[in-house]
């Protein structure tokens, strides 16, 4: 069975928190909060997939709710559904403009309330796979660029806070135009699936990060990593590339790759073009010096 959604239901009536929580908690998990600001709270500690959310509250009236719910980017894409006693097409019209998924009236009919519940879930589902897809190279299902370069700009910022060095990797397979001219495209598509199972057996720790950067090149973020550890974890790489034993239709081919490394050391300062870059530059060096090879830069 698959995990639950979950369900957040804002009101300051307990009849109704009662009753949204019984009719729909045998499907979702169920949170409650009693007025505008817990319920912003328990927004943001929950996360839930869903909020039903009442207007006339005391403390704080539903509008100011989804006012402040769209502001934070941990709350800011949650749908929002309108339960509310407010009649008119104003009052709709006011809570779609404000960002509202959908806009039910009370008394509201059970169903009515379970289909459209289930509609947002559904287009959540359909918008979180579209966004997962972006996310990711269909070849070799790792991580592609655009992943890499958000994932880079949290962890450059952890690493200025906790003032912990950062490493990048750029990883390019050798000689790969011969290789594809040699093998065929299909063979080639064969080898970059191959390099990129090479990323999950070394890198061990959830923070490492490695991503398809385009063509045949691939890139490592190692987050609290040292230049002599991005070393190592680059030798790891290539020297498995190097044993790697890739099948084909003609037989069993190889490959090699050439690493370039390069850490940001605490303390030092480089933009985050500059450090790239200077990963480019080593990876370089080690083609210029014969291939299969590892050559590190430290800014």
């Amino acid at each position: 069975m698959g995990k639950k959604h979950s369900v957040l239901v804002i009101d300051d009536q307990e009849t109704t928190i009662w009753a949204l929580t019984r009719m729909l908690n045998s499907d979702y998990n169920v949170y409650a909060a009693k007025s505008g600001v817990e319920g912003i709270l328990a927004a943001e500690r929950h996360l839930p997939d869903v909020i039903l959310l009442d207007i006339l509250m005391l403390d704080m009236d539903g509008y100011a709710v989804i006012t402040e719910l769209k502001k934070s980017e941990k709350t800011m894409h949650i749908p929002v559904i309108f339960i509310t006693g407010l009649y008119g097409d104003d009052n709709e019209e006011k809570a779609l403009a404000l960002g509202a998924a959908d806009y039910i009236t009370k008394p509201f009919s059970p169903d009515i309330v379970k289909l459209r519940l289930r509609n947002q879930i559904r287009m959540l589902e359909q918008l979180r796979t579209i966004e997962r897809l972006s996310m990711h190279d269909q070849l070799t299902e790792l991580p592609n660029r655009r992943s890499f370069e958000i994932r880079l700009k949290e962890e450059w910022g952890r690493s200025a806070r906790e003032h912990t060095p950062l490493s990048a990797l750029v990883v390019d397979i050798d000689n790969f135009k011969i290789y594809n001219d040699t093998y065929g495209h299909q063979q080639g598509d064969a080898a970059l699936q191959a390099v990129a199972g090479i990323f999950p057996r070394v890198l061990k720790r959830t923070s490492d990060f490695a991503a398809r950067w385009g063509g045949e090149e691939f890139i490592v973020l190692l987050y609290n990593t040292c230049a002599d550890g991005a070393k190592d974890v680059a030798e790891q790489l290539r020297k498995h590339a190097e044993d790697m034993e890739i099948p084909g239709p003609d037989g069993i081919t190889k490959v090699t790759v050439s690493i370039g490394a390069n850490t940001r050391e605490h303390g030092n300062s480089c933009s985050v073009n500059e450090f790239i870059s200077a990963a480019d530059m080593a990876l370089y060096e080690a083609k210029n010096k014969g291939r299969n090879r590892v050559c590190c830069n430290v800014n």
